[in-house]
């Protein structure tokens, strides 16, 4: 890599994840040569970029336009290598973070397809219900559920994923089976991560709206957390077909109140690096598109 490129790699990572440490163990180098290349870069420009203390670094006016630029610059160096290459012949890593259980049961076992078709590239998998901080970690794609936050962020609808209530035969047999809405107000339910953890259940029947407020003993912050849950007889859960269709065909749970709706809930594909993404992560994302189709 010539110098000025390894300048804007350098300075792009340190500015994302915040600390010179994390950019050079990501890129191969020691901490002190992170520094002096930042330093440097700053020097020939004749503009502080970034802003060191003891804790973390910030970026300054001047080094957010910059790294705007920056980031222009390499996803144009990277498109040009991969046009050369043939879309075949794709390399590097690419980065993608995922929720538990959508994660582990519609994305993995899908990657093994994009792969044998892209035999050079990489992938690190982050599985977690937990949203971090994309930029900092140096994400390429996050598969997301549910409405995403305004941001530069750039984004891709997949699937949209059906949601319905569940409970295991031994609770509903200490407990009975609830008729309607109104009824889980005397029930225990099972709260989890992001929409699956609002305490107000909203349904809709024949065009007609209805909500109640569900309270339980169980609160987890998991997508597994909630299946192992239910399945205990711990109480009655929001689930989808992803999560519980297996267990509904051998009896090990039941859906509830079948006749009422539960919003469903959008999957993205969203590119922290904004709305143009690289050529490996548009092949990964029109690949997950056409397969959740």
């Amino acid at each position: 890599m010539s110098d000025r490129l390894q300048e804007l790699a350098v300075f792009v990572r340190a500015a994302e994840s915040g600390s010179f440490s994390k950019a050079a163990r990501e890129l191969g180098l020691s901490q002190p040569s992170v520094s002096r290349i930042i330093g440097e870069l700053e020097a020939r420009l004749g503009v502080k970029l970034l802003l060191r203390t003891t804790r973390r670094i910030t970026v300054t006016d001047a080094g957010a336009l910059f790294l705007t630029r920056a980031r222009e610059v390499l996803a144009d160096i990277e498109d040009a290598e991969d046009a050369a290459r043939g879309v075949d012949s794709l390399r590097g890593t690419l980065r993608i973070t995922m929720p538990i259980v959508y994660g582990t049961r519609l994305i993995i076992p899908r990657l093994p397809k994009f792969l044998r078709a892209h035999p050079m590239l990489r992938v690190e998998l982050s599985v977690a219900d937990q949203r971090h901080n994309l930029v900092a970690e140096g994400t390429d794609v996050a598969i997301r559920l549910g409405p995403l936050a305004d941001s530069g962020f750039g984004a891709r609808k997949l699937a949209t994923v059906p949601r319905f209530l569940v409970a295991a035969p031994s609770y509903l047999a200490e407990r009975g089976t609830p008729k309607t809405p109104a009824d889980l107000a005397s029930h225990d339910c099972i709260l989890g991560p992001g929409l699956f953890g609002h305490a107000t259940w909203s349904f809709t029947r024949n065009g007609a709206a209805t909500s109640v407020d569900v309270q339980g003993r169980i609160t987890t912050d998991s997508g597994p957390g909630i299946f192992a849950s239910v399945l205990a007889g711990l109480g009655i859960a929001m689930t989808s077909p992803v999560m519980a269709g297996p267990e509904i065909a051998s009896g090990a749970l039941v859906p509830l109140l079948k006749s009422y709706k539960l919003a469903p809930v959008d999957v993205f594909a969203v590119f922290p690096a904004g709305p143009r993404p690289s050529t490996k992560v548009r092949a990964l994302v029109d690949f997950l598109a056409e397969e959740l189709a």
